[in-house]
C-alpha cells in the first residue's frame, strides 16, 4: 500500500486509540498511587531511565531503517517488474515486424496471446505476495479497527476468476495445479516463443533476447518472493518490543517525582495567591508522560506494520495498483480495444493498493 496524503493526527491517534487509553489508565494509577496514598517509595532516578529510553530510541530506529529497507527494496523489484514488461511486449511486438514487414493476422493474434499470458504472469506473481503467511498480522488489525476501511482486491476476487480472462482453457487448468503458478506462466511463455522460433515467426536472435527478458522476470520474481517467504527477524522485533515496553513501566516512576518537586518549588515561590497550582502540579505529568510513551509507542508501531511490505497494510507496495498499471500499458502498446483494458484499482482513503 501507499497513502496519497500524509496521514493526519487524527489518524494516527485512532489507530493507537487502544494503546493510548491504556497509558492514560498506567500513568493516572502510579500517580494515585504516589500522591493520593502516599506511596513515594515508587521512585526511581531519572538517569538510569534516560538512559534506558536512549537505547530503546536506538533499538527502535534500527529496526524501523530496516523495516524501511525492506519496503524500499521491494519497491525497487516492482519497479524493475513495471520496466521490464514494457520492454518484453514492445519486443516481441516488433520482432514480428522485423521479420514481417506486413504483420498478418496471426501475428496479431501471437502477440495478443502473449500479452494475455505476461497479464496472468503479473496477476499471479501479487496473488502470491498477497498470500497470507503466519508472521503476517499487522493487515488484520488494522482491519479490527476499521481504520482504514479498505480492502486489497486479492481479498475480494480468486486467483482463478482473474486469470480466466488471460489464460486458455487448457493453459488454465494446468497452472492452477502448481504450486508456484507465476513460474509456470513463465514456462508456458518460454514454450511459446520456441515454438514461434520453429515456426520462422521471429529470429533466433529475438529468441535470445526475450529468453532474457523471461531470464530478468524470473529474478524479479526470486527478489519478490524472498522478501515475502523471509520475515524481518524476530529476535529484533520482539526486543524492541520489550524494550519499549520495559520503558514504558518505568518512565512514570521517573518523571512523577520530578513534577512533585517542581510542585513543591511553585508552592513556596507564588504562596498564598497561587499555591494551588503547586500542589496540583503533579497531575500535569499525566499528558506529558503519556505523549512520551505514546511516541515511542507509535515508532514501534510503525516498524513493525512496515516489516511485511506485501502483506496489504496502507504503507506496503501498492502491487495491486502496479500490476493494473502494467496491464493498461501493455494492453494499449498491442492497440487492445479500450473496452478490453480494466480501469485501474480505486483507492479509498487515499490507499494505493
Amino acid at each position: 500500500m501507499y497513502t496519497q496524503r500524509r496521514y493526519p493526527l487524527k489518524k494516527v491517534l485512532i489507530w493507537t486509540k487502544r494503546e493510548t487509553i491504556f497509558f492514560f489508565a498506567l500513568v493516572t494509577i502510579a500517580t494515585v498511587l504516589y500522591e493520593v496514598l502516599n506511596l513515594k517509595w515508587m521512585q526511581l532516578p531519572f538517569t538510569p531511565v534516560g538512559l534506558i529510553g536512549t537505547a530503546v530510541a536506538f533499538m527502535v530506529g534500527f529496526q524501523n531503517n530496516a523495516a524501511y529497507a525492506r519496503i524500499w527494496e521491494a519497491r525497487k523489484i516492482w519497479g524493475g517488474i513495471v520496466n521490464v514488461s514494457r520492454t518484453f511486449i514492445i519486443t516481441v511486438r516488433d520482432s514480428f515486424h522485423l521479420h514481417h514487414k506486413n504483420a498478418n493476422h496471426l501475428e496479431r493474434e501471437e502477440l495478443q496471446i502473449i500479452t494475455h499470458r505476461h497479464i496472468a504472469w503479473l496477476t499471479a506473481l501479487r496473488y502470491a505476495m498477497r498470500s497470507k503467511k503466519s508472521w503476517e498480522t499487522t493487515y488484520e488489525k488494522l482491519q479490527d479497527l476499521e481504520v482504514f476501511n479498505y480492502n486489497v482486491p486479492e481479498n475480494v476476487t480468486s486467483l482463478e476468476d482473474e486469470l480466466e480472462g488471460y489464460l486458455s482453457t487448457e493453459e488454465l487448468a494446468y497452472v492452477l495445479t502448481k504450486d508456484n503458478k507465476p513460474n509456470a506462466i513463465i514456462g508456458l511463455q518460454s514454450q511459446h516463443l520456441r515454438r514461434l522460433c520453429d515456426e520462422d515467426k521471429i529470429w533466433d536472435f529475438s529468441l535470445l533476447k526475450l529468453q532474457r527478458f523471461l531470464e530478468e522476470m524470473t529474478a524479479l520474481q526470486g527478489k519478490s518472493e524472498r522478501i515475502k517467504n523471509f520475515p524481518y527477524p524476530k529476535q529484533y522485533g520482539s526486543i524492541g518490543y520489550h524494550f519499549v515496553h520495559i520503558f514504558m513501566w518505568l518512565l512514570p516512576l521517573a518523571i512523577i517525582p520530578h513534577f512533585h518537586e517542581i510542585g513543591n518549588d511553585l508552592m513556596k515561590v507564588y504562596k498564598d495567591s497561587y499555591s494551588f497550582i503547586g500542589e496540583y502540579f503533579i497531575w500535569v505529568n499525566i499528558p506529558f508522560t503519556v505523549i512520551v510513551i505514546w511516541v515511542f509507542n507509535t515508532m514501534l508501531r510503525i516498524g513493525l506494520a512496515g516489516e511485511n511490505p506485501f502483506e496489504g497494510s496502507p504503507n506496503d507496495v501498492p502491487i495491486s495498483n502496479i500490476s493494473r498499471g502494467i496491464t493498461r500499458d501493455i494492453l494499449q502498446l498491442i492497440d487492445e480495444d479500450e473496452n478490453n483494458i480494466p480501469q485501474q484499482f480505486e483507492n479509498p482513503n487515499h490507499i494505493q493498493m
